[in-house]
Order: C-alpha cells, then structure tokens, then sequence
C-alpha cells in the first residue's frame, strides 16, 4: 500500500458542465480525400478542355506549316501573323467599320426574315387551305440558290444596302420556314389529345403545347438562317460593295495584303460564332421545360 500511494499518478481530466474539450488547431487532409477530389475535379477540367482540343491543334497547325516549309510562308502567313495582322486592323477602327456594315444588313435581313417565316410557317403547318394555296410557289424557290438570284437583286433593287439586304432576307427565309413547319407538324399528337381533353380551346392548345413543343425545331432553323446570312451576304460583299468583310476580304487580296485578308476571314468566324452562342443561350431559355 505504501508503494501505491508513494508513486505519482498522472492528473485526471474531469468534464465539467459547460466546458469542451480542446481540439487540435489544424487536421491534415487525409489522402483518399484529396484523391477523391482530384478524381472528382478530373472529368470537369476534361469536359473545358475538350472542345477546345481541336482547335489549339488547328492552330498550332498553322502556325507551324508555313515556318517550316510545308506551304508559302506569302500565301499562308503563321497565324501568330493574322492576329498582329488582325489587332492593327481593329486599332486603327478599319476592321470595326467593315464588321458594323456587315452587322448591321446581316441582322437586318435576319430579323425580317424571323418576322416572316414563323408566322408564315405556323400558318402552312396549322392550315390546311394556307398550305395547298404555298407550297407549289415555295417549292420552286426553296430550290433555287441564293447566290444565284444576287444579279436578279441587283437589276431590281441597285448595288446599294436595299439588294444585299434582299438577299439576305431570301436566303434566310427558307430555312426558318421549313423547320417551323416541321417543328408544328411533328408535335407529339398524344399532347394534343391530352390538352384537348381537359377542355383548352384551340388558341390556348396552341399557345401552351404546340408552340413551346415546336420550339426546338425552329431555333435550329433560326441558327441555319443565322449561318446562311453571313456567308451570303459575305459573297455579295464580295460582288459589289464599298465597306464590309467580304469587300475587306476583296481588297486585301487584289491588293496582295495577306494577312489582312486572313485577318477578315477570322473575324468572320468569330462573328458567326457569337452569334450562334447569343441564339443557343435564347433558345435554352425559351425551352428550360427540356432536360
């Protein structure tokens, strides 16, 4: 007993009400949880990356074939080249003062051929006497090319904005027309019977299952007609025009400006980009009811 109480004991810590054990100031992350969030990061970086992959091999493609030799440094100049090329254009305000002028007839002809085609095309599809009294007419048109009627245009309408404009209109016309038909004809018919039978009227079937049904279908043809106005119009710049991309691309080439050529040609691509972007964006949400 007398050993017992001569060695010492260690303190005993005792709880007290309202009292908290201390904890320590930092934990080091376990591994297994900085492996799962790399694994969980992994596919994410992936999916950024991905689209672009093609792109910077496109690029690095071009910037290499004409330093080594694979083609004519003076007919494809680097693409490091075309940028500095690009950027002195935009400073000194040349390249904003072509791409407003194509801008502004390419959304010109854009939007009055959105004005046109949806309801014409919603007409055709939903009435019958509309469509047999069109389609012959539309038929014989929708097969002839654009480009082909730009001389017609010009006769008619002169070699000012009013001719471009009308190309533009026609060429995208069509392809607006054609998907919103197909986009009202081709709704689930079990949508219609079914909002049929909780009593909505024609107007109100139309304006809460067909149309919002039909969306998808006519924003593809929305985004083709937005494609088919740059590059028409581009092509009529190239005719006859005095300011606007497909005059720059002209000039720069009758004037053996190479890069400035190139530099017009990207900057047709960016455009067309954009605005297929600010359309998807329009389109996601006038049609959030899809997953």
């Amino acid at each position: 007993m007398s050993s017992a109480l001569a060695s010492p004991e260690a303190p005993v810590a005792i709880d007290r009400p309202g009292t908290s054990a201390p904890s320590p100031a930092s934990t080091p992350p376990q591994p297994g949880a900085v492996q799962r969030a790399g694994a969980a990061l992994r596919p994410i970086a992936w999916r950024i990356l991905k689209p672009s992959v093609a792109i910077v091999a496109f690029l690095a493609l071009w910037e290499i074939a004409p330093r080594v030799g694979l083609v004519d440094e003076v007919f494809l100049p680097p693409f490091t080249t075309v940028v500095e090329a690009f950027f002195d254009l935009l400073k000194s305000g040349e390249l904003w003062q072509h791409v407003s002028a194509s801008l502004s007839r390419a959304l010109i002809g854009f939007f009055v051929a959105v004005v046109i085609a949806i309801p014409l095309g919603i007409a055709i599809a939903w009435y019958r006497p509309v469509s047999d009294f069109l389609n012959p007419i539309l038929e014989l048109f929708r097969n002839t090319a654009a480009l082909a009627l730009l001389p017609v245009f010009i006769l008619i309408l002169g070699i000012g904005e009013e001719s471009k404009i009308a190309l533009v209109i026609y060429a995208c016309t069509f392809p607006i027309l054609l998907n919103t038909i197909s986009g009202v004809r081709t709704v689930d018919p079990l949508l219609i019977k079914s909002a049929s039978s909780l009593g909505l009227s024609p107007v109100r079937l139309f304006q809460k299952v067909v149309l919002p049904a039909a969306v998808p279908t006519i924003f593809t043809g929305i985004r083709m007609a937005a494609a088919s106005s740059i590059l028409v119009l581009i092509a009529a710049e190239m005719v006859g025009a005095k300011a606007g991309l497909g005059y720059l691309i002209t000039a720069s080439q009758f004037n053996f400006q190479i890069p400035n050529m190139y530099a017009g040609i990207v900057a047709i691509s960016v455009l067309g980009l954009t605005l297929n972007a600010v359309l998807v964006l329009i389109e996601r949400r006038l049609s959030r009811w899809r997953v």
